[in-house]
């Protein structure tokens, strides 16, 4: 008879996928930018004709998928850490020091960042802010909503990272090796 799995591996990999399903979808995201930036191109290029709205579309797009694939990032463990040193130590000795940092820098300071700009979006939708960058005058509020969503996609991920660096510290195996990414 087949052993049930353990709830935090169950959780682990319902977050995991999660944030597998999100990061795709931000992915996505990339069409419409590298079409806003073609139709740009040859508008000013082959038309002599520029947009308006060109500018703004593209460094909001840009921004969100930047904003909203840290998640993913983290899930693949594609951000920057001083593995000279990580490389070194035990699995037990990185969970340890993972755990820690998750629960004492990453959690409070993203709680913090989350209430700062969640009120920033709110005040933004409230007032119905818009960009001064260009004559089109984009709404500002959904784009800043994207760094309250980034914080909550993070929490989400750090939960799962968490839980698996807790599993490493305690038992000196690894629920999942994420690759070193060489640039």
């Amino acid at each position: 008879m087949d052993q049930p799995i353990p709830i935090h591996i169950r959780i682990v990999r319902a977050i995991d996928r999660f944030t597998d399903t999100t990061g795709t979808w931000v992915a996505c995201l990339n069409v419409p930018l590298v079409l806003a930036v073609s139709y740009e191109v040859i508008a000013r290029y082959a038309f002599e004709s520029p947009t308006i709205w060109s500018f703004d579309v593209t460094y909001m797009l840009y921004g969100t998928i930047f904003m909203l694939g840290a998640a993913y990032a983290l899930h693949k463990g594609a951000h920057i850490r001083t593995d000279f040193f990580f490389e070194k130590w035990s699995i037990r000795t990185r969970g340890m020091i993972d755990s820690i940092a998750y629960i004492v820098f990453f959690f409070p300071s993203l709680a913090v960042f989350l209430m700062v700009s969640g009120a920033e979006g709110w005040y933004a939708f409230g007032i119905g802010e818009t960009s001064e960058q260009t004559p089109w005058r984009p709404i500002l509020w959904p784009f800043k909503m994207v760094v309250p969503l980034t914080c909550l996609l993070l929490m989400i991920q750090g939960v799962s990272e968490t839980i698996k660096s807790l599993y490493a510290a305690r038992t000196g195996i690894e629920l999942e090796h994420k690759e070193k990414v060489e640039l």
